[in-house]
């Protein structure tokens, strides 16, 4: 790119363990005091992180507005610190939402549920930036089983984490085949209890992440239906969302933020970078085998596996989620979608960094693709 681009018992331990971290997670959520009306000293920003080489990472864009080091730079420039605050992924969604709520971050990047949960419950949130066609989920049976799509498992006993991300997709593929989710058993374990449950024959599929892949790496199951072979607004999404009241009261604090990611994401979706975007994404989470097998096969250029702009599929995306979590009870008042998204930055963006047409606003799936939603096999 052009150098002008800027771019049993056991739960009690358990319970312990969740408080432990609750509170640790409580002392680092410690930006600025929501009390002070003077102007921000410090921006925080929460998400994801993982365990690697004796410390806590970021992957994805935010490891790499980390490491281009470019927000602290300028932040610095105008007397504001910059901290990035680590939140184990068991705890992410809940742990991010009271932070958000207490006012002790300014921004997150995290899932499509508990954003959408926090809004309902009166956090004033907003989507800032999107980022890319989403994460994939993964259709699992157990070995021995002859099924070939959702259809087989009718009756059998399927793990599924409720209320976590990728129970909307799977819901999705279930009344896409006729189905409901009464058709099934459904087992509610935490994605890390699933390989002892599927070895066991204790449940006869699961639904996950990419970590359905590493299940079939393991020869512990084999993947029948993924997200791949479906519209995009199916996958699970992950983006920055930022409260509402701090974009309102420092919207320049809160472009150069949306700037920094926006020139992350040109920076990832830059195929000489592919290779370090996939080695770093699997630092203290997945494999690299994994990785890229997850962003393989899908059709989707890479550069648009980092799209900033607010695309159909996005917008249809936030609309099923708003929907879903309301029907089933997840939230007690349904989230007005288009309040909660807001572009007015990434647009800013795209001008100060030079990016207007650098991704393509109209990408779909190829339609062989779409036609394979309902996941039926030869």
């Amino acid at each position: 790119m052009a150098s002008k681009t800027k771019f049993g018992g056991s739960w009690a331990i358990g319970a312990v363990v969740l408080a432990l971290i609750a509170g640790l997670i409580a002392f680092q959520f410690r930006g600025h005091d929501a009390k002070d009306d003077r102007s921000p000293k410090t921006v925080t920003i929460a998400g994801i992180a993982y365990p690697y080489e004796g410390g806590q990472v970021f992957n994805g864009v935010t490891g790499v507005v980390i490491k281009q080091g470019w927000l602290k730079n300028e932040l610095a420039k105008r007397g504001v610190n910059l901290i990035f605050t680590p939140v184990p992924t068991a705890v992410g969604g809940p742990m991010i939402n009271e932070a958000f709520s207490g006012k002790r971050i300014d921004f997150a990047s995290y899932g499509d549920f508990p954003a959408i949960i926090a809004v309902s419950g009166g956090v004033p949130l907003k989507l800032l930036v999107p980022i890319g066609e989403g994460q994939n989920s993964y259709l699992v049976v157990r070995n021995g089983l002859a099924a070939k799509s959702i259809v087989d498992l009718k009756g059998k006993r399927i793990a599924l984490h409720r209320g976590r991300p990728w129970e909307l997709p799977f819901s999705k593929l279930v009344e896409a085949n006729g189905l409901k989710l009464s058709d099934f058993t459904i087992v509610n374990i935490n994605p890390a209890a699933t390989p002892a449950a599927l070895a066991s024959g204790n449940v006869d599929a699961t639904f996950l992440l990419s970590d359905g892949l590493l299940l079939e790496q393991k020869g512990m199951g084999h993947v029948i239906w993924s997200t791949k072979e479906a519209p995009a607004d199916w996958k699970m999404r992950a983006e920055l969302f930022g409260r509402g009241d701090f974009a309102g009261e420092n919207p320049a604090l809160t472009q150069l933020v949306v700037d920094a990611y926006v020139r992350a994401a040109a920076w990832s979706a830059q195929e000489v970078n592919q290779a370090s975007v996939i080695h770093d994404a699997a630092r203290g989470a997945m494999p690299e085998a994994i990785v890229a097998r997850d962003y393989a096969g899908s059709g989707i250029a890479w550069r648009d596996r980092f799209s900033p702009l607010f695309a159909a599929d996005v917008t249809d995306h936030y609309r099923s989620v708003a929907e879903y979590t309301f029907a089933r009870g997840l939230v007690r008042s349904k989230v007005d979608t288009v309040a909660l998204l807001d572009d007015r930055f990434v647009t800013k963006s795209l001008q100060n960094l030079d990016l207007e047409g650098f991704w393509n606003a109209t990408r779909t799936l190829p339609a062989a693709q779409t036609d394979k939603a309902s996941g039926a096999r030869p």
